[in-house]
């Protein structure tokens, strides 16, 4: 860890946050995104559904959680999730994490999928983005042709296009839903892919690295961000923008600033955040940090 570094966030008054974040993690990772979803723990992201601090470990300390809910800003974490039925899927439950009702322009949920399971759709004018966090799905269009996707895989679903997402064994899916802001009538198009399909990106000013999984074509008004960062990288710029986002932390974990509030994450939880709060993050720890990032794109604000 870079010792310049812990001095500066010493002196912002994180330096309790900074010994907790930097504990043994014990984090895995893989050096490839489409993996046999019978690996066990040593799967891609096991540790986004599989977190250190899971409710077994909270059962002498009842009432305790780390999710926050603020104006600005949440930190939706593991042990706080509460699961049920989706629905129009069958045999699947869902956990809403971000929705309207606290002020977003988009819906955010897990889904866990069992044994001959089948997702339903989307509302109407509602575009769809899956992610795969654990086991494999296969992705049918109205079309007919198929995908199987892994751990690490994606699909972007265009609003009223009709598909079935269909598990045979189990699988964890992170979600994204949102009425289409049409633009000049431009159309979008059923996008299938893995994170490591995608360049890496420059970055100006900033040592992270980053991909994005949609085309920046002006057709598509969001964008989902893959960025790796190493221990001790931290993000230079401190965000405060127009642009809403949706986080899941895949891997690692750090201090993410929102508002006046500095927060130690890991794999596993969820961030929303609002409007103009300031941002920023910090990865500690051992092994990189990974997130996904949803973030609206291509629209006035207006």
């Amino acid at each position: 860890m870079n010792q310049a570094f812990l001095t500066i966030l010493s002196t912002l008054g994180v330096s309790g946050l900074i010994n907790l974040a930097v504990a043994e993690g014990g984090f895995c990772s893989a050096s490839s995104s489409i993996i046999d979803s019978g690996s066990g723990t040593n799967q891609l992201y096991w540790k986004a559904t599989n977190p250190t601090l899971s409710p077994s470990h909270l059962q002498d300390l009842p009432g305790f959680t780390r999710s926050v809910f603020k104006r600005d800003h949440a930190l939706i974490t593991p042990e706080s999730h509460v699961f049920s039925p989706l629905p129009e899927w069958t045999l699947t439950s869902g956990a809403y994490l971000i929705t309207p009702a606290m002020g977003s322009h988009f819906v955010m949920y897990l889904a866990r999928m069992q044994e001959n399971s089948l997702s339903g759709l989307p509302p109407y004018d509602a575009e769809r983005f899956i992610f795969v966090v654990h086991g494999d799905v296969t992705l049918t269009n109205v079309s007919g042709t198929s995908h199987k996707l892994m751990v690490d895989s994606y699909a972007y679903l265009p609003p009223n296009s009709h598909h079935s997402i269909r598990c045979n064994a189990s699988a964890t899916l992170v979600v994204f839903e949102r009425r289409h802001s049409y633009l000049d009538n431009l159309p979008t198009e059923q996008i299938v892919g893995s994170t490591d399909q995608q360049p890496l990106l420059e970055t100006p000013g900033e040592v992270f690295q980053l991909r994005k999984l949609i085309p920046t074509f002006l057709s598509y008004d969001f964008n989902i961000h893959i960025m790796d960062f190493q221990p001790g990288e931290y993000l230079n710029v401190k965000e405060v923008h127009y642009n809403q986002h949706g986080l899941l932390l895949l891997e690692g974990q750090g201090i993410y600033r929102l508002g006046d509030s500095w927060y130690p994450v890991q794999a596993g939880d969820v961030i929303w955040m609002a409007p103009f709060v300031p941002q920023w993050y910090a990865a500690l720890g051992k092994t990189r940090s990974r997130y996904l990032l949803y973030k609206d794109v291509n629209r006035n604000p207006l």
